[in-house]
Parts: C-alpha cells; structure tokens; sequence
C-alpha cells in the first residue's frame, strides 16, 4: 500500500518502511508524527483519490533525524570590482514511514 502525502508545500509517495527527507516539523528525534493531509491511497483494489484529501486516511512516520543540508553557495561579482558571498543551509526532517491507515 502507499500513500501520496502533502508536507512543506512539496507531495511526496510514501510506502510503509520508506526514509524521506521533509521540510523541518517540530518534534525531537524518536517522536512520531502524523500527517493527516493524504492526497491518494493506492496499492490495493482501487485507488482511493481525495477531494482534496481522503477523509480518515493518514500515515505516521518516526523522526530519524533533524539536520540541515549541505551549504549551498551564492557568489556574485560585478565589473566594478565588487564580490558578495552568502550561504544557506534548509534544515530538514528525516522520517520513517510506519504505517499508513485509511
């Protein structure tokens, strides 16, 4: 069975055991958490496809780890002899899926 979820304003197909990297939710490394915004079910029968999400469906997932990406670098230079550097690094969540129910 799998499920697809909306999280962070990104969609993501998720299948109980998957390990996906999210925009960063709050909780501590072990909790679980529920997302409840489930966009399609599929993988028995038929597919279930909410409108805009299905009523009663949702999937937990175990936080594995809250991090950040690796640095991403902006460099600008000009003619007239100027240079500007700027990071940023995006924490993120990293979460396993345990069970998806609908």
């Amino acid at each position: 069975m799998y499920a697809v979820i909306r999280t962070g304003g990104k969609q993501y197909r998720v299948a109980e055991g998957d390990v996906l990297r999210i925009e960063k939710v709050a909780g501590n490394v072990g909790t679980e958490v529920t997302f409840n915004d489930v966009l399609m079910l599929g993988g028995s029968d038929s597919p279930k496809v909410g409108r805009p999400t299905v009523g009663g469906a949702k999937v937990v997932g175990k936080i594995l780890a809250q991090d950040k990406h690796r640095r991403v670098l902006h460099f600008r230079k000009e003619k007239e002899g100027w240079t500007r550097r700027r990071g940023h690094r995006q924490p993120y969540t990293e979460v396993k899926v345990t069970s998806i129910s609908g």
